[in-house]
């Protein structure tokens, strides 16, 4: 619950890119144009631009925990969201930290895998992730390569989208946001999965054709913890958190030779 005359308190768990589009950097600025005040622990340093990832330097377990403690003792949290986790012993570090904190609200983003390729999370982490820090979340977002892999089946259509996002919620979260702008099985439309214990919706909007979306997943994650922090219901922090989103790509600026971040701050007015 936000204090009387204070902003929003929100919490990103998550690595750095040193590229600003994605991770810490781009949480933080996503926190900043939503008005809300940014708090971080740093989970690892990524070296990478918009061409892709070329090294990591994970943090150690105990030093992610202690920076989410010294910061939440202290100054207090609204909400928090996690995003890459790096290994095993970070991913159980953090889930064993967070049962301190059950009335913070928690967006678990499960990033895996760069849109480059890099491989974010080691796949021994795949199942303590599922099994001790899914539980946890109020909120889900995986992309589509990442439903399938936390579901086991593959996602074809918007029908099997729903039924994995259904078996992401069994697993213990509140609610599932499933991202369907991975999608192969529509160029035109956007599906995404809304699961929650008392209903589904499928949100729909039109497929905008650009490479530069580099962060949308971590900027959506990030409105979406701000929404719940600022005290929205899961769904409607969701739909706030696409529109901020889908205007971030539309404004999305072609920096470096590859695929450059949406724009943050021209979200701002969206």
């Amino acid at each position: 619950m936000i204090a009387p005359n204070l902003p929003a308190r929100c919490l990103t768990i998550a690595g750095s890119d040193s590229g600003g589009g994605a991770g810490i950097q781009g949480d933080l600025k996503t926190f900043t144009v939503l008005g809300a005040y940014g708090m971080t622990a740093i989970t690892a340093l990524t070296a990478q631009n918009t061409i892709g990832v070329t090294m990591i330097h994970e943090v150690p377990p105990a030093f992610v925990a202690e920076q989410i403690r010294v910061v939440v003792d202290d100054i207090g949290c609204d909400a928090a969201k996690t995003g890459m986790l790096a290994n095993a012993a970070v991913v159980q570090e953090v889930a064993r930290i967070w049962k301190d904190y059950p009335h913070i609200p928690l967006v678990v983003d499960p990033v895996m895998v760069s849109t480059t390729g890099a491989r974010l999370l080691a796949e021994d982490a795949v199942s303590v992730l599922m099994n001790e820090l899914l539980p946890l979340a109020t909120i889900v977002t995986p992309n589509m390569p990442e439903a399938e892999i936390l579901a086991g089946i593959p996602i074809t259509d918007p029908q099997s989208a729903v039924e994995a996002a259904n078996r992401i919620r069994a697993l213990g979260a509140t609610a599932v946001l499933l991202k369907g702008g991975d999608a192969q099985f529509d160029n035109m439309t956007v599906y995404d999965v809304f699961v929650s214990r008392e209903f589904t919706r499928v949100l729909t909007s039109p497929r905008i054709t650009t490479p530069h979306t580099h962060g949308s997943g971590c900027a959506l994650a990030a409105a979406i913890c701000v929404g719940l922090a600022q005290g929205l219901e899961p769904l409607q922090a969701v739909m706030k958190a696409r529109q901020f989103v889908k205007s971030a790509i539309n404004h999305a600026v072609p920096l470096g030779k590859g695929h450059a971040s949406i724009n943050h701050l021209a979200a701002q007015n969206f």
